[in-house]
């Protein structure tokens, strides 16, 4: 799908800081604003929402930064036990330092980092003396005793009361954190105990752009945000509290509706009050819906994310990272929606690749890989791997090619250079196979680029990949998928192994 505009950014963006702006101002102007999804580089919003910025949150607190500052949350157990950030192949430890560096860089304040349900583990007591050693704040927080039954201890000098207080200055303290599970809820009820300990009647709101709640509980926006989280096991329902309140049909999720009770009564326990909020949408400060200027747009968008979350799940099933039910859950919202693979056009495109590459006996050792990529302007490239290349890397470079306009028959790359990295690769550092993966294709390209003006053009061009749609026959090479990775490009597979051995460099 050629590139095409579904959502206002700008115009979101000015909702949004206002809806914020408006909300602290119920709480004695001392609001901490609980941030879901990601903070930075939230691709899936963008993916569904063509025109968002995945960066968006980071503008959105430049703008009110003189009224807000960051506490950062991390579960112990996910730096135990090194969770991934998939999007980024990083760490979630890696993640939150380079979200503090991104803050720090926009001239906002990271006031402390919260280490949550720490039991002693040993890497998570390393990173907290790495980050102090920084000049970085870091507070450990256990597991809140009595929680979720005994609401009188969970709010007691027993319970919240044994989380150090973090001190804030700024009327909007932003809690946030890598992913899902990293206790930045309970982060901001344990400030909400001891600011209203000082006499502070400081409040609790939640930021989180999907489920989209003015939208209809089946958009496929919505079913997205479901496909997206099937490990999590999430599913969309209209917000019966909110329907019972107000006669008013909006949409939320499993967990929040059934944490809202809780939540509510604990609020109410630490400040000796009724609550404000009625239903969990009222908790929300959330305007994407009102950014939405294309339906059509968004809900084609979405549709093409479900089927890349189908191939996702299928991939890390294959793979060992996921369980068959949640693969086979990706694949029924997939059915569900009426669409199937072979919707996304680069799909059939890429097994014929493979299918050509067959016919005229091309492949290494028996290993063929077709893969397509759709260009911006909808422009479709097809490719297959070589002796010399990976599939990969084929096809970015003739996608460099079609943007900039070069002959088929010019090379980017001089042969004698792709055959000198993939004789280091080989015969000096002891690879299995001397064939480029994308990320040493790219290194090859900006050294070629040196003294060849014309790959010196190509390489200019390969920002313009960025959001393109790609597929490939097989799952692809750490390489190669690192190299897609930093290219922004966004990548589906067939779950189909390159090669019978269990490890591959």
């Amino acid at each position: 799908m050629a590139n095409r505009i579904g959502f206002d950014n700008e115009k979101y963006l000015n909702e949004q800081s206002a809806a914020i702006l408006e909300r602290v101002k119920l709480f004695n102007n001392k609001l901490y604003l609980e941030f879901g999804g990601k903070i930075v580089c939230d691709y899936h919003a963008a993916r569904v929402l063509p025109g968002f910025d995945p960066n968006v949150k980071l503008t959105l607190l430049q703008r009110i930064k003189d009224d807000a500052e960051i506490i950062m949350c991390i579960y112990a157990g996910d730096i135990e036990k090194k969770k991934i950030r998939a999007d980024f192949g990083i760490s979630y430890d890696f993640d939150v330092m380079r979200t503090i560096d991104c803050f720090t860089d926009l001239g906002i304040v990271v006031r402390a980092v919260v280490i949550t349900r720490f039991e002693g583990q040993p890497a998570a007591i390393a990173f907290k003396n790495k980050l102090e050693r920084r000049g970085i704040k870091v507070y450990t927080h256990s597991f809140t005793k009595g929680y979720p039954t005994n609401i009188d201890l969970v709010v007691s000098s027993e319970g919240y009361g044994k989380n150090s207080y973090i001190e804030t200055e700024k009327p909007i303290v932003v809690v946030t954190g890598p992913g899902p599970g990293s206790g930045k809820l309970a982060t901001c009820l344990s400030q909400l105990y001891h600011e209203n300990q000082r006499g502070v009647n400081a409040g609790y709101a939640k930021f989180e752009t999907f489920p989209i709640w003015n939208l209809p509980l089946k958009h496929l926006v919505n079913v997205a945000y479901e496909a997206a989280t099937c490990e999590l096991k999430d599913v969309n329902m209209i917000d019966h509290y909110h329907m019972e309140a107000y006669g008013e049909a909006t949409v939320n999720y499993n967990r929040d509706l059934d944490a809202f009770p809780l939540v509510k009564r604990i609020i109410e326990k630490i400040t000796g009050k009724p609550s404000i909020y009625k239903s969990p949408t009222d908790m929300g400060v959330n305007r994407a819906g009102f950014g939405i200027i294309d339906n059509a747009v968004v809900e084609e968008a979405a549709k093409q994310e479900i089927i890349r979350r189908y191939y996702k799940y299928a991939c890390e099933y294959a793979m060992g990272l996921t369980d068959r039910e949640t693969a086979e859950r990706a694949e029924r919202i997939m059915n569900e929606i009426g669409a199937k693979p072979s919707d996304r056009n680069v799909v059939e495109l890429a097994k014929k690749a493979a299918f050509d590459a067959k016919l005229n006996n091309k492949g290494v050792d028996g290993i063929i890989c077709g893969a397509a990529i759709e260009l911006p302007d909808g422009e479709t490239i097809m490719a297959s791997n070589s002796e010399l290349l990976h599939t990969a890397s084929a096809l970015v470079l003739k996608a460099a090619k079609t943007l900039a306009k070069i002959p088929k028959e010019i090379p980017l790359i001089q042969r004698n250079i792709i055959e000198s990295v993939g004789y280091l690769k080989k015969n000096i550092l002891g690879g299995t196979s001397e064939s480029l993966d994308l990320e040493e294709t790219l290194i090859a390209l900006s050294i070629s680029a040196i003294t060849n003006p014309t790959a010196a053009f190509a390489l200019e061009k390969l920002n313009m990949l960025n959001g393109a749609d790609v597929h490939m026959t097989l799952m692809p090479t750490p390489g190669d998928a690192a190299g897609f990775r930093k290219l922004g490009i966004n990548v589906t597979t067939e779950p189909k192994f390159a090669s019978k051995h269990l490890f591959d460099d």
